[in-house]
């Protein structure tokens, strides 16, 4: 039987604060280290995209988050090149409301949490985070990176 084209699902969390989000610094990983990006984190398998987010939320900036609250602003498809060539969806869910007080509970794998307005993020953002975050702004569901 031919394998079927697969996809690596992510959830990337917009937490909104008026006009600001919260981004952390990336730290330790491997991947972009020193450069910002949203909370974020791969969809385990069989595991609603949703609940991904509610758990990224808590396992990275240690609050409690309603899935209720969370509402899909963006879709990114993209082509990734590491670590080895493979195709991304990235799904980008906005949240205003949540339980708790956003902090670093990851501090192995982030050495810094910044609130900053959408419109003046740091020039080591990851370009594609800067991209979707873009979009959102201009209210485009989805876009495309790297092909």
């Amino acid at each position: 039987m031919k394998q079927r084209f697969t996809l690596v699902p992510a959830v990337y969390i917009v937490f909104r604060d008026g006009d600001k989000v919260l981004l952390l610094r990336r730290a330790n990983t491997g991947y972009h280290d020193g450069e910002y990006s949203l909370p974020a984190g791969h969809v385990d398998g069989g595991e609603p995209a949703v609940m991904a987010a509610v758990r990224e939320a808590k396992e990275e900036v240690g609050v409690d988050v309603d899935p209720a609250d969370l509402h899909l602003v963006h879709t990114m498809h993209r082509l990734s090149k590491e670590p080895e060539l493979h195709e991304r969806i990235d799904l980008y869910f906005e949240i205003k409301d949540w339980k708790g007080t956003a902090h670093n509970a990851e501090p192995h794998k982030c050495d810094e949490l910044r609130w900053v307005k959408s419109d003046e993020l740091p020039a080591n953002t990851i370009l594609e985070v800067v991209q979707a975050l873009n979009k959102i702004v201009a209210n485009e569901p989805y876009s495309d990176f790297n092909f």
